[in-house]
């Protein structure tokens, strides 16, 4: 059944995201990323101590395709 809608303002929208107004039979959003971070990278929290004297993160790969999505 239709839907009635007032006034709408988007102020933005990420990336791979849906905005949608209306019927819908099936919304699926999909995105990849690879992300490269050193020891420490990702902590989180107060009075947090980190000593890493030499740190080295390898980004080398030899395939070229991790996880494919296919069927877009």
């Amino acid at each position: 059944m239709p839907a009635a809608v007032g006034a709408v303002k988007v102020i933005s929208i990420a990336s791979s995201s849906i905005f949608n107004i209306g019927d819908v039979y099936a919304m699926s959003p999909f995105t990849e990323a690879k992300t490269f971070a050193g020891g420490g990278s990702f902590n989180t929290g107060d009075g947090i101590r980190i000593s890493l004297d030499q740190s080295t993160t390898n980004v080398d790969e030899k395939d070229n395709f991790d996880q494919n999505i296919s069927g877009l």
